[in-house]
């Protein structure tokens, strides 16, 4: 089933922000720059990237590899996010280099390949960031009294 989702963030102090991802049951997660900018007590944005890059494809992998009836004993996955300078000297993300390691029994190792051909294809996030994601994004300013009167 696909369904739309919303995802909110409150800021605590300097960079820390607590996001609260929408899920029921699951708590909030704290995110916050690294230093010099924050204190580094979370992730910032860029690792949840890569981990949500990695996450994707190691269910994906999963997904197909169980449909062919191949049983993944284990999975172990490497993502590694290069950062660069872009020509106005902006610091980006540059590269994502996933490595995936699924354990499977020795008579299943030559039967994964048509997998492999496969599972990137249905990785919503992967394709989503290699392909561009339009961004539309609205600011509308409050004061601190307004906030106190709007409802939570």
């Amino acid at each position: 089933m696909v369904e739309d989702f919303e995802v909110t963030m409150e800021r605590r102090e300097g960079y820390r922000f607590e996001v609260d991802l929408g899920v029921r049951g699951t708590p909030s997660l704290v995110m916050d720059e690294p230093p010099p900018l924050g204190d580094g007590d979370g992730p910032n944005a860029a690792r949840l990237l890569a981990a949500a890059v990695g996450n994707c494809l190691s269910s994906s992998a999963l997904f197909c590899l169980g449909k062919a009836r191949i049983d993944v004993l284990g999975m172990r996955t490497t993502v590694r996010t290069t950062l660069g300078r872009n020509e106005t000297g902006r610091v980006r993300i540059r590269k994502i280099d996933v490595g995936l390691h699924p354990e499977v029994a020795p008579e299943d190792s030559d039967r994964i390949g048509r997998c492999l051909d496969l599972f990137e294809d249905f990785c919503m996030v992967t394709e989503s960031v290699r392909g561009g994601i339009p961004i539309d994004v609205t600011v509308d300013p409050t004061t601190p009294a307004e906030r106190q009167a709007s409802p939570a």
